[in-house]
């Protein structure tokens, strides 16, 4: 499986970018099953390497040093056909944006803010949720959406859509450009 980009470059990745909260991991892990192609959660992967929890990284480092393990982890990354799902900050940095495009296919699931806040308003695990009160996250939500934008090669609408619809229409995608770079 073969992917091209429009400077005719072979692309193994494929990025799934987008807010915390998103459908990044679930997508990811059920395109992986279909697909049957190997899947990476960056946030795990950097939290196996460091041995700490990504709340701890935070504390201990910083936000700075969190978003340094992100962009080795893209420069790093071994060269194998396979599904990558980012932290939602990684696309705001654009050596990260430059990176994906060219070495992959970036997916952006574009879910709303109020669908995002129902998965994440509880969660532990995520220092900036923590820290942060809705009106704070939803004007992150609302910068960052430009930076998904101009980094995704495709945009997903996930509102109103089942976890299912979503990743078949990724895989679709997926396999549409596949085709084409075969013709």
């Amino acid at each position: 499986m073969m992917i091209c980009s429009e400077r005719g470059r072979m692309m193994k990745k494929i990025y799934l970018i987008g807010f915390m909260g998103s459908g990044k991991s679930a997508i990811g892990r059920r395109l992986s099953f279909l697909l049957k192609i190997p899947y990476y959660d960056m946030d795990q992967e950097i939290v196996k390497k460091m041995n700490m929890s990504i709340p701890e990284i935070f504390a201990r480092y910083g936000e700075a040093f969190f978003r340094q393990q992100e962009h080795e982890y893209l420069k790093t990354f071994r060269d194998e056909w396979c599904i990558i799902s980012t932290g939602g900050g990684v696309a705001i940095n654009p050596s990260n944006s430059k990176l994906m495009r060219q070495t992959g296919l970036v997916l952006f699931l574009d879910a709303t803010f109020a669908d995002i806040w129902k998965r994440i308003s509880r969660d532990v695990n995520r220092p900036i949720v923590q820290s942060s009160t809705r009106e704070e996250l939803e004007t992150l939500f609302t910068t960052r959406r430009r930076y998904y934008k101009s980094a995704a090669h495709i945009l997903i609408r996930t509102e109103g859509r089942s976890l299912r619809q979503i990743t078949e229409y990724a895989a679709f995608q997926v396999n549409r450009l596949k085709s084409n770079d075969m013709n």
